[in-house]
């Protein structure tokens, strides 16, 4: 299928107002997750890249979350390579700049969180992940289902504490920053037009998130 097709589709809109219509201007946008439905629509569209089960997306109580509530993944499926996704249908863009807090609760093949960008198709974004049974943050360019590591770091990612996750993309240039400090930046150009912000985790992973902020950059040559 068309790449711009499955983005009209993931967004729920038309496609002629899919890449210019949401998040003009540079004023960020922070998705309040304690006044969502449970079942997440009509906010998010959920997939996932891979095999395996698919993706259950849900808000659940957290009192340790901002407002009492959180967006998890609460499928336990054990498959490797299965990457649930939970798509934020009212932004797509470009140069964008998204901050996420999220909290590893669970899981024995994987306990990842993670930020995806310029998202196309659920086969085709950029994401970066922090991993607790790893103890990294990296960041992959995924094509046509294929994962490929572009740049990554060691360091600590607690189970069962909250962290903050920072995925900035403008132009060919990433910068991912975690827990307030810059990490590394990285460049690529395979994905360069406008697309989906998602929330993303790995596996068996079970992971809250909370105080989504998407924040628009302006194009390059025009000031904010």
């Amino acid at each position: 299928m068309n790449r711009r097709l499955v983005l009209a589709c993931i967004s729920g809109v038309p496609l002629a107002v899919t890449a210019g219509a949401y998040g003009q201007g540079n004023a960020p946008m922070t998705v309040d997750i304690a006044a969502l439905a449970s079942d997440l629509e009509p906010e998010f569209t959920i997939w996932r890249t891979g095999q395996g089960a698919p993706a259950q997306w849900a808000i659940v109580a957290d009192p340790t979350a901002a407002g009492g509530r959180a967006i998890a993944q609460t499928s336990t499926d054990k498959t490797d390579y299965r990457f649930p996704l939970a798509i934020y249908k009212p932004y797509s863009g470009k140069n964008v700049e998204v901050s996420v807090r999220f909290k590893p609760v669970s899981g024995s093949v994987d306990q990842a969180g993670g930020i995806a960008v310029r998202l196309q198709t659920p086969d085709d974004y950029y994401v970066v992940r922090a991993n607790a049974l790893e103890d990294n943050v990296r960041f992959y360019r995924v094509v046509k289902g294929k994962r490929e590591q572009l740049a990554g770091a060691n360091t600590k990612v607690a189970t069962n504490t909250w962290h903050t996750l920072t995925l900035k993309a403008d132009g060919d240039r990433f910068t991912v920053s975690y827990d307030g400090k810059e990490l590394y930046t990285a460049r690529d150009a395979t994905f360069a037009e406008a697309g989906k912000v998602a929330l993303w985790t790995k596996a068996d992973s079970i992971t809250h998130f909370d105080n989504l902020t998407i924040r628009p950059l302006p194009e390059e040559g025009k000031q904010p």
